[in-house]
């Protein structure tokens, strides 16, 4: 299934990333804050007033409380709009 998004609105599947503490015990990615970074799985047409800016496969920063959580094939998404993205990691 593919996931289509209308509009100004983009697709992002969060990083995950285990994080080690000082004492060497690795925190897997259930026990800590879910990071504000994803990856660009799809990206809407955008709007005559939004021109889209991010791309498939951006790093990006997006705002920590935005989007809607969506389960699409065991997969977890995300589908904010383009306004909630703070930056584009290069």
């Amino acid at each position: 299934m593919k996931l289509v998004p209308l509009g100004d609105r983009v697709v992002l599947k969060q990083l995950v990333a285990e994080e080690t503490t000082a004492s060497g015990i690795v925190l897997p990615g259930q026990a800590q804050e879910k990071p504000q970074m994803a990856a660009v799985v799809a990206v809407g047409p955008g709007t005559e007033d939004v021109k889209m800016e991010v791309a498939v496969d951006d790093q990006v920063v997006f705002s920590k409380y935005a989007g809607t959580e969506v389960k699409i094939d065991g997969e977890e998404l995300i589908i904010i709009k383009q306004q909630d993205i703070l930056a584009v990691v290069k």
